[in-house]
């Protein structure tokens, strides 16, 4: 059986004592094992990064970016032996993956300019004979844990600004999609990377504690449910750290009775049941505007649902395909009962879908509950599955109320042609990214990835000029050349700049 283990600067011969089993979704078996770092390798991989991040924060930004080039070109040459390992581990189509990978590129593309964004500022004559300016710094060492969902995009969301800014980088994937960051910090060494720059640790949370108290792990990144996120934050910080925690989401798309509906349906199929419903800014709450509006799009969805195709990963025709574990199926399937049972109406229901030929493959058809209620714990928590609920409300301001009263605050959509409507709930929300007349609205990569609430855990977001003062600190220089002879008088209070 394939073994995945750890990519490390240094050899590591100590045989582990712990694995993992790696699942191929589509047909339910085991493929791999991967093995389950602990601290102590940690601590190897640690020093390794202290000894290389020297000397590639005093490599200039230019040189940084020019590995960055490199590294995107490699992906790219690379991008079909990319697409079908990642499908292979998570069981999203190979387009989606593809996808996957080219959002995680994008942020590589905004690194290539890392020069520029790591200009500083500069006053001449602040005060007589006196300049001020600025510059960042790496932090030095950082670290990011990734989830499964996204095991291309989200490490180079990460890993990308960290060792474009100076740092050395500690990666610890999902243990049950890690072949594909192994694979990429192969290519970014390909890419000139120096050793000991990005290394890959595989583990669970005996890795994840060990990283959080590590003391010369300067910053972490983190993505994954809001309750581990929480934890995170909380030890990290306690541990002296800066730490980013994204979480989960409960995003709505609000449906006004302007809104063009086959368009709505065509957005909320991919927006909702793309990747098997497993993306944090996936739309799992639909809201009409007005009972209208309510019948309409029912009469519209059912049937666009019942047309969704669900595959294998290699399907070029399926629309998504299986979830990641069994025990990941058997908790959606779990919800959708919830769902019933605390009266939901179930128009369209997934649980016991099968493909033939891959009848133990984690396959969930897509679901559609309508009547759903905010008292619902089904609507309150995160299902993470393809599973659409749809919730009326009678007013536009109802509308507004249900994201913004929701504990999740990650993403917002608004579907209408009302640019009054639009401003005004743009403006109102309180979510942290929001659509108008895009049903996933995850920003460019020179713009910032983070919700709101019980979505993100920390002050600064991912990506874009917020991922570079996240992995980096500020110094500011206050400077004066004398032209010649000492003060007659010792200054004994405060300096003014007068």
């Amino acid at each position: 059986m394939r073994e995945i283990s750890h990519k490390l600067a240094f050899v590591h011969d100590t045989p582990p004592t712990r694995y993992s089993d790696v699942f191929d979704p589509n047909n339910g078996g085991v493929q791999a094992r991967v093995a389950l770092g602990d601290a102590a390798l940690l601590d190897l991989a640690v020093a390794a990064a202290k000894k290389a991040q020297p000397g590639w924060a005093a490599t200039n930004p230019q040189r940084r970016a020019r590995v960055m080039f490199n590294f995107k070109s490699l992906v790219e040459a690379n991008m079909n032996e990319l697409a079908h390992l990642l499908s292979s581990e998570h069981g999203k189509v190979i387009a989606d993956s593809k996808g996957d990978i080219q959002r995680g590129l994008e942020v590589i593309e905004f690194c290539c300019g890392i020069p520029h964004v790591l200009k500083g500022e500069f006053t001449q004559g602040a005060g007589p004979g006196i300049d001020v300016y600025s510059f960042r710094q790496p932090i030095g060492i950082g670290a990011g844990i990734t989830p499964f969902n996204f095991p291309g995009m989200i490490p180079l969301w990460m890993s990308g600004v960290a060792i474009a800014t100076g740092n050395a980088f500690i990666l610890k994937p999902s243990e049950r999609d890690p072949s594909v960051p192994v694979r990429l910090a192969e290519l970014f060494l390909e890419a000139g990377l120096p050793e000991g720059i990005l290394q890959v640790v595989q583990g669970d949370k005996e890795m994840v504690d060990a990283i959080l108290d590590h003391p010369d792990i300067k910053g972490v990144s983190f993505v994954g449910s809001s309750d581990i996120a929480h934890y995170v934050y909380n030890r990290g910080v306690a541990a002296g750290k800066r730490v980013q925690a994204m979480g989960g989401a409960k995003n709505h798309g609000i449906v006004m009775p302007d809104a063009d509906l086959d368009q709505v349906v065509n957005d909320l199929s991919g927006a909702a049941f793309g990747s098997a419903g497993e993306r944090c800014m996936a739309l799992p709450v639909v809201v009409p505007v007005g009972e209208k509006t309510a019948i309409a799009l029912r009469e519209k969805l059912i049937p666009a649902i019942e047309a969704l195709r669900v595959g294998v990963s290699t399907d070029a025709e399926a629309h998504y395909g299986p979830v990641v574990t069994a025990a990941h199926k058997q908790k959606i399937e779990n919800w959708i009962q919830t769902g019933v049972d605390e009266g939901a109406e179930l128009v369209v229901d997934g649980r016991g879908f099968t493909l033939q030929g891959h009848e133990e493959g984690f396959f969930v058809g897509p679901t559609l509950f309508d009547h759903v209620t905010t008292d619902m714990s089904a609507y309150k928590e995160e299902i993470f599955g393809p599973v659409l609920q749809m919730v009326r409300a009678d007013s536009f301001e109802e509308a507004v109320s249900l994201p913004s009263k929701h504990q999740y605050g990650n993403g917002v959509a608004l579907f209408t042609r009302n640019g009054h409507a639009a401003r005004e709930f743009a403006a109102r929300v309180d979510v942290g990214m929001v659509g108008i007349n895009v049903p996933i609205p995850v920003p460019v990569a020179y713009h910032t990835f983070g919700g709101w609430k019980r979505s993100a855990f920390g002050d600064t977001n991912q990506h874009g000029m917020e991922g570079v003062k996240f992995w980096t600190k500020v110094k500011t220089v206050t400077q004066r050349w004398p032209d010649g002879g000492a003060s007659a008088d010792s200054a004994f209070v405060i300096p003014t700049m007068g």
